[in-house]
């Protein structure tokens, strides 16, 4: 059993994110509201208001252009700036952000999600705003509410002086679509996993070790509906889980493996995700240099997002089963810690040699892709933030997918755009193989040269995954964490990234493709 902990840290873990959003159907010249959002597009005969805010510039006397032109504002998507109204509308600050040039036909939802965002950030400690950005469908409602509630974040629960303003309280979208009020329910539901995820993301490793994040799965999980089982390290021995144990025995905080299950009962499908968890990873006795240490607490993303899509597919009742496993671990050097040279036995029961201990997160991931397997699933994707390499080749701001069937890595690739979450298809070079052979063991969990790592990495994945089973694998070691300035709806830290990207594939493959691109 998890020991139970004291009140107080209870609270000090609980979240601060307090952004509530509805829609109202007032024009955007009426609306009482202490700050109006509206768009802006740059057009050949100069900057113009964006639908959802007609009437403005008649209200402002013609001058809105004029105005904007005077600070500077240019209407580049992204951009924002802010000018008082002087009595000319009920909200004394209208905040115009860029949206670019007017689109020929449909906006495209992830610069309303962007707009959004970095509007409601820009309005920290206002009590309230109207958000007149084109929202004429429930798609755009949708994709407004999301931006903005993304936006809002803030993690201030280890602050003490008082120095940050609270997000803005309310956010009200303008808006006369019949689905409003549906789209910003579902928009709620997926803002609050990936806010979730984003806590848990930067919430220190001292308060958050493997038994803490198990806690945390099942209180959050069981809250939203789904079945929760966690096997602590006696059982994770017993039945053969050698990855997860290796890489945890060097930790005074013992490993776990959270198994989260949702079952709808028109499910035709069945989709199970697996996620990397090491709450801190030191890079155990083969010692990380401490400028890529000091920023490990983030590689649990991966276990977030799966954690955070599941709560999120139980809310929605999606028509599918669902099943997450978290591969739960701190990668510590110590006396008990395992060795370069070692030997595991994984639960598959093919044997792994550590050349590296850094390597840990491929190793608790095949005890749990090895697991998953055996529920039968359609489609086993999982997430991590497992190499450095992924960041040398793709950027901090784009995952790499991997996949042993081309056509599905194209899949998650367009479900990830379609959800504005950045991510590129990579092959697995055969020829890369030959590099994890081991004189000892079934493989190494290491190629000897640097070239290719990601590659390598997703090959040694594709090991473990049984024959015919459809399986991807998506690399955010960068998207994970953002150690920037915020941009868009995305905060410095903990972005939350992949939680929408598998929100996406479980829509699709419960039969709602048509509304994956929505969230």
């Amino acid at each position: 059993m998890t020991p139970r902990l004291c009140a107080r840290r209870r609270a000090q873990l609980a979240s601060t994110h307090v952004t509530t959003v509805r829609v109202n159907a007032s024009d955007a010249v009426s609306v009482q509201t202490a700050a109006l959002i509206v768009g802006v597009h740059t057009t050949p005969d100069g900057l113009q208001a964006a639908p959802g805010a007609e009437g403005l510039d008649q209200a402002l006397g013609g001058r809105l252009a004029e105005t904007l032109g005077a600070v500077g504002f240019t209407g580049k998507a992204g951009e924002l700036t802010k000018i008082p109204t002087f009595g000319a509308l009920p909200a004394p600050v209208l905040v115009a952000v860029g949206l670019g040039d007017r689109p020929e036909g449909d906006y495209d939802l992830e610069t309303l999600r962007r707009a959004a965002g970095v509007a409601a950030r820009s309005l920290a400690g206002t009590a309230d705003a109207a958000i007149a950005l084109p929202a004429a469908t429930a798609e755009q409602v949708e994709a407004i509410a999301l931006g903005g509630l993304l936006g809002a974040y803030d993690f201030s629960k280890y602050r003490t002086n008082g120095d940050r303003k609270p997000p803005v309280g309310e956010l009200v979208i303008l808006s006369g679509s019949s689905e409003a009020d549906e789209a910003v329910r579902r928009a709620v539901t997926v803002a609050e996993s990936v806010n979730l995820v984003r806590d848990l993301v930067n919430t220190p490793p001292s308060d958050l070790w493997p038994a803490r994040f198990a806690e945390i799965a099942q209180e959050k999980g069981e809250a939203a509906g789904l079945s929760v089982e966690v096997l602590d390290e006696v059982a994770l021995k017993e039945g053969g889980y050698g990855g997860i144990i290796g890489v945890g025995q060097g930790s005074a905080n013992p490993p776990r493996l959270v198994r989260l299950a949702y079952h709808h009962p028109d499910a035709a499908r069945t989709i199970a995700f697996v996620g990397k968890g090491i709450t801190f990873d030191s890079g155990g006795l083969s010692l990380k240099p401490t400028s890529s240490m000091n920023w490990m607490k983030s590689d649990m993303g991966g276990a977030g997002a799966v954690l955070g899509a599941m709560i999120a597919i139980s809310r929605l009742r999606l028509p599918i089963n669902a099943i997450g496993y978290l591969c739960l671990a701190e990668n510590m050097p110590s006396g008990t810690a395992q060795r370069p040279s070692d030997i595991l036995r994984t639960y598959s029961g093919k044997t792994v040699e550590v050349v590296d201990t850094d390597a840990e997160g491929r190793l608790v991931l095949v005890d749990g892709i090895a697991r998953a397997a055996e529920d039968g699933p359609d489609l086993i994707v999982d997430v991590a933030t497992l190499t450095g390499a992924q960041i040398v080749a793709l950027g901090w701001r784009t995952a790499g997918v991997m996949a042993n069937d081309d056509a599905l890595r194209d899949e998650v690739v367009e479900v990830a755009a379609r959800q504005g979450e950045a991510a590129w298809g990579m092959p697995l070079p055969e020829e890369l193989r030959k590099g994890l052979d081991s004189p000892v063991a079934d493989i190494a969990n290491l190629q000897p040269e640097r070239w290719g790592s990601m590659l390598a990495a997703g090959i040694f994945l594709r090991e473990f995954v049984p024959e015919g089973v459809r399986w991807a694998h998506v690399d955010m070691a960068g998207p994970a964490f953002n150690k920037g300035e915020p941009y868009g709806y995305t905060p410095k830290g903990g972005t939350g990234a992949i939680t929408r990207t598998l929100i996406g594939l479980a829509e699709r493959y419960a039969g709602n493709g048509a509304s994956a691109g929505a969230v």
